[in-house]
């Protein structure tokens, strides 16, 4: 081994961002970042740079690499080296009094970089090719400046526009920015023109040809068509079809209905066309609106295609619960109670401040949850922040302040130190509270199907436990949940779900009643058609019955709480494949549509405002492909939440699917005026 490469191991040995990228090539001193795998001559100081996020040159800053990480690195880089021995301090004199042509000095030559450039130095830049670590400030600061230009023109953009600041949030802006700088200076964005026609057919045409990739996988695991509808209370009704499997979710059209929205025949022919669409054989579940012309349009479509399933959705049943017991005459005057408390003090910004340093920042409403979730989870707030928002009222600041003084101020303050007010909060607090963890449950980001049916019974124990069994207490609250499962939504298909899921059948603590078992045996009927699969099946059910075989394979019983009902069965369930496949089409599906909310005020753009021909399809693909995206990037962020459910584990004040920020498409439809004159209809195609 030579001296040079000596030399070269022991500095690799001392330098700490050595544990952060491997040589690749000593000779040409490449070497490979360990985070995105990008490599760069030069050795160990450009990757630095590329690992400090900090850009130099050609150098692109480590989007993957861990914050902790990046942040040692950047003090290494920005921290001057220290001059150790008077020895190098007479190497630096020298070298920062030379004379000022020194080009003659060897390669090999490597000054002190702590004094290039410093102290009256004449050196050309050029001569050390690696910028010395006292500059180090001066490139962060050079390069701080050009991040927070371009953060400003960012900014500028988004404001200019009206682009609502969670657009910051797609899972699309970092890309788009990431791209742009790949390309380096110089790339220009794309046109106008180009944004409009080609660019907009070519993203769809990409969405095309993966709902075609999606509709292959639909034959194993089957899919639910979710249908959702939508009023505006007057003359407007709109619904939108959507399909959705394991794979994804893709959405398929909306469709004006405001002159049939209570024609269940022509509801049913509606929901048939996109049944057709996608295939009978591949529809487990379509899924709807609760109310009575979209039920019989439901049953008629079962009753003309025996194998699939309609159920209404569950987060709106549930949420219906809430409402009629909201009705009760005291949860009623306790949630008025909170109103006030929360309308008054978001009434008023200095209190609203005041609160939320008592409270270190939580708030007390959630606005983007349905409105009668939103009541009892406020209610739940106030419970909780019951002795820092009485300390607040109570606070010198408070007392020396003018609202103290005010009439509607002393009316909040009595009625927090009210103890009727305190008894009957936590009261519907403890009647709510399970039906609000059962709703967190079904909303769309757990695998909810398989646990349904076991949640109402378990919401129905623990109020009346709460009640210590007192049927004139718990009866009203029972009545109401009864009305809404049994009337509006119980079917065989989540009795089915229940029954295959081993933690609740294997659990000897749940109820395995007779209507359990009858909604499991006439979905199999309504599933499993085949002679032969029905003889297969009839052999492999007591396997199941009796945890024999795989089923009941040590792994197997420890996987029935550890594993997602679904991933239990695809991978105990391969001795009894007749069960396994109706098993996982049943457990994957849904049982709401809650978790994709629309923003409304697109589709009722593409059905109000009269288009051409030509225009309106440019707008229809439009909406097709921002609602796929959209789609698409929820699907995303739901990936890997395929857990069992733990009841007791599951937290309300979390942030629910629901809450994040409706997607809103601005369309400005002047893009659609400039359409060339050879794809412009005739007035005539008007709408």
């Amino acid at each position: 081994m030579n001296f040079s490469n000596c030399c070269r191991i022991m500095v690799r040995g001392r330098d700490a961002c050595w544990e952060h990228c491997v040589l690749v090539d000593a000779a040409k001193q490449k070497v490979r970042c360990n985070y995105c795998q990008r490599e760069y001559s030069g050795g160990v100081y450009r990757m630095k740079f590329h690992l400090a996020q900090i850009k130099n040159k050609d150098i692109v800053p480590c989007t993957e690499v861990p914050n902790h990480v990046r942040d040692a690195i950047q003090k290494i880089v920005t921290t001057p080296k220290k001059q150790k021995n008077p020895k190098k301090r007479k190497i630096d004199f020298a070298v920062n009094n030379a004379p000022e042509n020194t080009s003659s000095t060897s390669d090999d030559f490597q000054p002190n970089p702590a004094s290039s450039g410093q102290n009256g130095s004449t050196c050309p830049p050029l001569l050390f090719p690696q910028p010395p670590p006292s500059a180090h400030p001066q490139v962060v600061n050079v390069e701080k400046q050009k991040h927070d230009c371009a953060d400003k023109k960012v900014a500028l953009f988004f404001f200019h526009n009206s682009i609502p600041f969670s657009a910051s949030k797609s899972m699309y802006y970092q890309e788009m920015v990431d791209a742009i700088a790949d390309c380096g200076v110089g790339y220009k964005g794309p046109s106008y023109e180009k944004l409009r026609s080609p660019l907009l057919e070519k993203v769809k045409c990409e969405i095309d040809d993966s709902c075609k990739n999606f509709r292959d996988a639909l034959t194993e695991t089957g899919c639910t068509i979710l249908s959702e509808s939508w009023s505006d209370g007057r003359s407007k009704s709109l619904i939108v079809f959507s399909v959705t499997c394991p794979k994804g979710t893709f959405f398929l059209k909306s469709v004006d209905i405001s002159a049939h929205a209570d024609d269940a025949r022509f509801l049913f022919e509606l929901l048939e066309s996109v049944v057709l669409e996608i295939g009978v054989e591949n529809v487990v579940q379509v899924i709807t609106d609760s109310a009575a012309s979209y039920l019989y349009a439901g049953r008629l479509l079962m009753s003309k295609y025996t194998s699939l399933f309609w159920s209404p959705c569950a987060s709106q049943c549930i949420d219906k619960m809430l409402e009629d017991i909201s009705k009760q005459e005291w949860v009623s005057e306790v949630l008025e109670e909170a109103g006030t408390i929360t309308t008054y003090i978001y009434s008023h910004a200095w209190v609203l401040n005041m609160m939320r340093k008592f409270t270190g920042g939580r708030e007390l409403l959630r606005p983007r949850i349905t409105r009668f979730v939103t009541h009892f989870l406020s209610l739940r707030s106030i419970v909780i922040e019951e002795d820092n928002l009485k300390h607040m009222f109570s606070h010198t600041d408070w007392l020396s302040s003018v609202y103290s003084r005010r009439h509607d101020a002393q009316a909040i303050k009595s009625l927090l130190y009210l103890d009727k007010f305190w008894k009957l909060a936590h009261e519907a607090l403890n009647v709510s509270e399970p039906l609000v963890k059962l709703l967190r449950i079904v909303d769309g980001d757990m695998p909810a199907m398989g646990y349904i049916s076991e949640g109402i019974e378990r919401a129905k124990v623990q109020i009346k436990a709460y009640y210590n069994g007192l049927e004139v207490k718990y009866k009203p609250i029972w009545d109401i949940i009864d009305g809404r499962w049994n009337m509006q939504f119980q079917s065989p298909l989540h009795a089915a779900a229940a029954f295959l899921n081993p933690s609740i059948f294997h659990n000897p603590s749940s109820k395995i009643d007779s209507k359990m078992r009858n909604g499991f045996q006439e979905a199999m009927m309504k599933m499993v058609t085949e002679d032969k699969d029905k003889a297969e099946f009839t052999k492999e059910h007591p396997m199941y019955i009796n945890a024999q075989g795989a089923l009941g394979s040590e792994f197997a019983v420890m996987g029935r709480t550890l594993n997602s009902p679904g991933d239990w069965w695809a991978g105990y369930g391969y001795e009894v494949p007749t069960l396994q496949r109706a098993a996982l089409r049943i457990l994957c599906q849904p049982c709401s549509s809650y978790w994709c909310r629309w923003n409304w005020s697109t589709f009722e753009n593409i059905h109000t405002k009269k288009r051409n021909r030509m225009e309106q399809e440019k707008f229809n693909d439009l909406v097709f492909v921002h609602c796929n995206l959209r789609l698409q990037a929820t699907t995303q962020t739901r990936v890997g939440k395929c857990k069992p459910v733990i009841y007791d584990e599951i937290d309300v004040s979390s942030e629910w699917p629901t809450e994040s920020e409706s997607s809103s498409l601005l369309l400005d439809d002047q893009w659609l005026d400039n359409l060339s004159f050879e794809c412009m209809d005739s007035p005539s195609d008007h709408d």
